[in-house]
């Protein structure tokens, strides 16, 4: 088959994490050798930057600085949180990405997103194909929620349940230290799955973590709450609670919502604003127990912590990025990189291929039979799941005690 020549742009969607850059680089340095590829993008803010016809000339980049983003956290050419109208009712949008393809010749879409970012790409193809425009569009999985559908883990998560369960640990080491009792509470990000705060069962099981976990998918109640922290202080004095900050009711109201109105602001796609559920938490416990108590919000700590990158999560987001390329090239589209775990005892995973119309919008959740029957705790079949995707350790340049992140020229098309 003749290989389809012209240009390919790459961008990023959502929130950054650890090895979103990686993915960027496996796809990027996979173009910039193929003879197929005339030029090569990188879209500033996600889809954002094509509507506006900002694209960064990734041909001009220098090679060595761009080797750097392996290890660089955070979105290297911005990111964005843009949702597309359904086309049948607005298509201003597909219209103007159609023009600017075809003002450079784009005939190879990339988009390294979330659950919403492949969305975004099944969207694209489907109009560019109803239009007769040929451009192959594929999704490089990223998310540190761990929570897109038909994969058996995303890039991303890797990185942040290790730095999740470190940082429990520390944390665990530290809060004992008076000797007095106390309750701490560590709020993990997950908005409607808790792979993330699932994590902080490494450091239980390693006896050197939280004592309660609480995740969105067991419905969470503030009595059931202080019962077990009573419970746990009056065996330990001290008590560690690790919670997701989606964490709902039984009504499915989230928790964060009883305690303040930040839940009623939403984002383009209609997520809730999260955040201040330990403080919030902690604070009720004091009303209920005479304990000093304190809140911790991990943030975007969480995702943006390169220094505890796991090697597995990096060098397979690079693999996620260049089999993106590769399949565009051998003429696939429509379609997202997912990772399938091989049977048997030593951890061994492949990419696959799976079609974005069954990952977009959907949500793969932690399995109730991984949760334990209280609803406060994990299990093993979790921490046999999680434990290969944390292992290794970053190969980050340092200089000085301080890391070598890439820095970029980003020359728009339009100063060439």
């Amino acid at each position: 088959m003749e290989k389809l020549k012209g240009a390919c742009i790459i961008g990023q969607s959502g929130g950054p994490s650890a090895v979103i850059n990686a993915s960027v680089l496996g796809c990027v340095e996979a173009a910039l050798r193929s003879d197929a590829i005339t030029k090569v993008y990188g879209a500033a803010h996600g889809i954002t930057g094509v509507l506006d016809d900002r694209l960064y000339d990734l041909t001009l980049e220098d090679p060595e600085e761009l080797a750097k983003l392996r290890y660089t956290p955070s979105a290297a050419f911005g990111s964005c949180r843009y949702k597309l109208a359904d086309p049948l009712s607005d298509d201003a949008d597909y219209q103007r990405l159609l023009d600017v393809f075809k003002k450079y010749d784009v005939r190879y879409f990339f988009y390294n997103g979330g659950n919403d970012s492949m969305d975004t790409c099944s969207k694209i193809s489907a109009f560019l194909a109803q239009n007769d425009y040929v451009c192959r569009v594929i999704g490089i999985p990223k998310t540190i929620d761990n929570d897109l559908a038909m994969t058996d883990h995303c890039p991303g998560y890797g990185s942040a349940a290790k730095y999740v369960a470190l940082s429990c640990m520390e944390v665990t080491l530290d809060s004992k230290v008076y000797g007095k009792g106390s309750v701490t509470v560590l709020e993990v990000m997950g908005r409607n799955a808790g792979w993330l705060t699932a994590a902080a069962a490494l450091a239980t099981d390693r006896g050197c973590g939280p004592d309660l976990i609480y995740l969105p998918e067991v419905h969470f109640d503030l009595a059931d709450f202080i019962s077990d922290v009573r419970r746990v202080h009056e065996r330990k004095k001290d008590v560690m609670v690790a919670v997701s900050e989606g964490i709902k009711d039984k009504n499915g109201d989230y928790l964060s919502a009883y305690f303040s109105d930040a839940s009623k602001t939403r984002d383009a796609f209609g997520h809730a604003q999260m955040g201040g559920l330990a403080a919030s938490l902690a604070s009720f416990a004091n009303t209920r127990m005479d304990v000093k108590v304190r809140g911790i919000e991990f943030s975007l700590l969480q995702r943006c912590a390169a220094h505890t990158a796991s090697a597995t999560d990096i060098e397979e987001a690079y693999g996620a990025g260049k089999a993106a390329f590769e399949a565009a090239e051998s003429g696939i589209s429509d379609k997202m990189v997912a990772f399938e775990r091989e049977p048997g005892a030593e951890y061994k995973c492949k990419t696959v291929l799976v079609d974005l119309v069954e990952v977009a919008n959907a949500e793969k959740k932690i399995p109730r039979s991984w949760i334990n029957e209280a609803g406060n705790g994990l299990l093993q079949p979790f921490i046999d799941y999680v434990s290969p995707l944390i292992q290794g350790e970053t190969q980050l340049a340092m200089q000085e005690g301080l890391p070598q992140f890439a820095n970029l020229k980003r020359i728009m098309t339009r100063e060439v």
